[in-house]
This record gives structure tokens, C-alpha cells and sequence, in this order.
């Protein structure tokens, strides 16, 4: 009887002790699991410039269960940054402005960053970007997770956009960033 007891007693605690481990082990997937980590970037490109301001495209693909947000970008190649998108201004024209909030992509889909639509905006190219050389790029997500890629650079002169009034850039002297011309 003391034998059939203390089995039972042993049997009983390795069970508690697996569900324990078990319950830890799963919350601190779930607490690794980073936005960053469902985010595969495809078709990724940047527009040629010398100087003053370009825009990068690609393709951001969420692999994940849940929607992922990019609140930020930086490179090398910029001094400064924004996520950009076109939108209708007050007089009905096309206007590039800010992106508040940044940009979502959802649960298993695609938000495509394409001339013409929603870009990463180098606002001071810091060295020529010339055709054929590489950039590199690095996106913040709201999690505080980031994900670094390179994008190639290329020619390109479509889609000249103009600023929404009131949202241009300041540059590091307090003047206004110049309207760009960087197919965006």
C-alpha cells in the first residue's frame, strides 16, 4: 500500500511538472514571437538620385496569423526617413504626405510599396544612389522589432508627386525639405 501511494504521489507530481514546462514553454514562444519574424520582403527596389530625396518600393509579405505594423525605416543612404503615401489633397490633385500610423499588412497578405502609391521616403540621400549598386534598409515595427534588407538601386523617372502643403520636412538647419522629385 505505501508502495501503490508513493507511485501515485510520484506519478502525480511528474505530471504537474510536465504541464508546468509545458505552460512555460508556450508563453515564451509566444512572448519571442516578433512582428519582424513574419515579414518576408520581395521586389524590393530604390530610385536612383544624387542627392536631396528618393523613394524605395517592395513587396511585405505577413507569413503570420496576426497583422503587422511598420512604423519606421531608416538607411545609411538617409539621414532621415518617412513612411510615405499618396493621397487626394484638398484640391482634388494627388498629394504625398506622411503616413500616420505607418503601414499595416495584414494577417497572411501583402502591402505593396510601389511608385505611385505607399514608399519609404529618403528624405537626404547622404551619397549617390546609382543604378546597380545596393542599399540597405531596415524597417521598425511596432513591437520595437526591426528587419534589415538590401534593395537594388535603379533608374527610374515615373510618378513625380508633389507634397500636401503644410507636410513638408525640416531639414537639420530649420529650413523646409524642397518639394521632391523622386518618383514617389
Amino acid at each position: 500500500m505505501n508502495i501503490t501511494r508513493r507511485t501515485s504521489t510520484l506519478l502525480a507530481a511528474v505530471s504537474v511538472t510536465g504541464l508546468i514546462l509545458t505552460g512555460c514553454s508556450s508563453n515564451e514562444s509566444a512572448a519571442a514571437a516578433k512582428e519582424s519574424d513574419s515579414v518576408v520582403v520581395r521586389e524590393q527596389w530604390v530610385k536612383a538620385a544624387d542627392s536631396g530625396m528618393t523613394a524605395a518600393f517592395a513587396e511585405l509579405q505577413n507569413t503570420g496569423d496576426s497583422d503587422v505594423h511598420v512604423v519606421g525605416a531608416s538607411s545609411p543612404a538617409s539621414s532621415t526617413m518617412e513612411l510615405h503615401e499618396m493621397a487626394t489633397g484638398a484640391d482634388g490633385a494627388m498629394v504625398m504626405r506622411p503616413k500616420e500610423g505607418g503601414f499595416v499588412i495584414p494577417a497572411g497578405g501583402t502591402h505593396v510599396l510601389a511608385a505611385g502609391g505607399d514608399h519609404l521616403m529618403l528624405m537626404d540621400v547622404t551619397s549617390p544612389l546609382t543604378p546597380g549598386a545596393d542599399a540597405e534598409f531596415t524597417l521598425e515595427f511596432e513591437d520595437a522589432s526591426t528587419a534589415t534588407f538590401t534593395a537594388q538601386v535603379r533608374d527610374f523617372s515615373g510618378a513625380q508627386e508633389n507634397y500636401e502643403p503644410g507636410t513638408m520636412g525640416v531639414n537639420t538647419d530649420g529650413s523646409a525639405t524642397p518639394a521632391p522629385t523622386h518618383g514617389g
